[in-house]
């Protein structure tokens, strides 16, 4: 049996896929005394420095779609733990830079195996991560993701 309605809408699955992934990934990645927040902010990180990127929190937030805000909140927190540095930008002063220390590049390798074995029993039904359908899927969800939304704009029908 399906856990979606007769008749649900695509704004309602994709509200219950994305709770289904932040409850699945915050359970996987508590042992490693991470939160699924924190892990999207880790292993984004991980990426980018890996690209050869030293962002700023404000960077990341926008790489993540996270408030600038609750960024900085959960970076405190990883730098409490020890997983994290944020250090003044010699570019601009009034910017934090970002950077994993050598627990925090640990941790995170750990953490993106355990979540990448999730994605991949997430997409089995689609052909696994690799496969044609589970590609387009990817596509479709990055298509969504550049679509604006503007809350302001009223998108009722008039009566006819």
């Amino acid at each position: 049996m399906s856990a979606a309605p007769e008749g649900a809408t695509p704004g309602f699955l994709v509200w219950r896929l994305s709770m289904k992934w932040r409850v699945a990934v915050d359970r996987a990645v508590a042992p490693l005394g991470l939160t699924h927040a924190q892990y999207a902010l880790v292993a984004s990180l991980h990426g980018m420095h890996r690209a050869g990127e030293r962002p700023s929190q404000r960077r990341l937030a926008d790489h993540t779609g996270l408030e600038p805000l609750y960024v900085s909140k959960l970076a405190r927190a990883l730098e409490a733990a020890g997983l994290l540095e944020r250090t003044r930008d010699p570019h601009d002063p009034r910017a934090v830079q970002l950077a994993l220390t050598e627990e925090g590049r640990q941790v995170t390798r750990r953490a993106i195996r355990v979540v990448h074995g999730l994605l991949q029993q997430l997409l089995a039904p689609l052909g696994g991560l690799d496969g044609p359908r589970a590609k387009e899927f990817t596509r479709d969800l990055a298509t969504l993701l550049d679509a604006p939304l503007d809350p302001s704009v009223d998108h009722r029908q008039e009566p006819s």
